[in-house]
């Protein structure tokens, strides 16, 4: 099995795609490090994992917090020695236009959906580079390669991480490590109730296309499969995203007009 005895170390796991990650992973026999803010959380997808406990390692984590993610990481190499997998899917989201937009809710998107998955990339990243090998995943979305209104910051850090890892990609491509963009569109998770608005709390409300979005463990089984091809990237997404995507692509003003209409896709 490709995937046995694998160490997959993976943030944001205590709920939706990483929670469906944590269980695709365990099918698989791997080794993993589930990381998170919520501890009890954390415990309740272990304990689904139904593995043996000397191959689960919970590692509660705050990924904005990147002064502390080199200590987080020297805990996994002394509990597993090494890091094949790395998933960066931690993320943060909010609603609020531009105008309304403050810094400080900048700066926690950023801090969540960029800075803190680059601080565990280099966190794990050398011993990668020794052991020529290692897979890193980073759970980008369809807003990295379009737009919608009122999640500027949102959009922001997605289009910096496709900027970025489709930068580490080319430059450790003969090192033996692979990386790999996953970008879906609507999924069922909490995303939208944990939204941010324009003071920096939380929504607490649920979004008609998130909720008839896509199952989680669907998103989980494909990104497995794509990791087990060496794809470098994946669109997870319906027809009218995947169409916006493209439309963008090759003619922009019109994509832009059509935008101008619509609040969401």
């Amino acid at each position: 099995m490709f995937f046995k005895d694998k160490v997959v170390w993976i943030t944001g796991a205590s709920s939706g795609i990483g929670e469906s990650l944590a269980y695709a992973f365990a099918r698989q026999g791997t080794r993993l490090v589930l990381s998170a803010r919520r501890t009890e959380e954390l415990q309740r997808v272990k304990a689904a994992c139904n593995v043996a406990d000397e191959k689960v390692l919970i590692l509660p984590l705050d990924v904005s917090d990147t002064e502390s993610i080199p200590q987080h990481a020297k805990q996994v190499y002394d509990r597993f020695g090494r890091v094949d997998i790395l998933v960066n899917n931690a993320g943060l989201s909010h609603w609020t236009k531009v105008k309304d937009l403050s810094l400080e809710v900048v700066h926690k998107i950023f801090n969540v959906n960029f800075f803190g998955g680059v601080a565990l990339t280099k966190a794990v990243l050398p011993a990668m580079l020794e052991n020529k090998q290692g897979h890193i995943v980073v759970i980008s979305s369809v807003l990295g390669k379009m737009v919608v209104q009122k999640q500027p910051a949102y959009n922001a850090s997605k289009h910096a991480l496709q900027g970025f890892y489709d930068t580490l990609r080319l430059e450790v491509a003969a090192e033996g490590i692979k990386v790999l963009l996953v970008c879906p569109g609507f999924v069922r998770t909490n995303v939208a109730k944990n939204s941010l608005n324009k003071d920096g709390e939380a929504i607490n409300k649920d979004n008609d296309k998130i909720l008839n979005g896509l199952d989680p463990n669907y998103v989980a089984d494909e990104v497995l499969k794509a990791i087990e091809k060496n794809r470098d990237e994946i669109v997870l997404a319906g027809r009218l995203e995947r169409s916006a995507i493209l439309l963008k692509r090759l003619a922009p003003a019109l994509f832009a007009r059509m935008m101008r209409k619509r609040k969401m896709l």
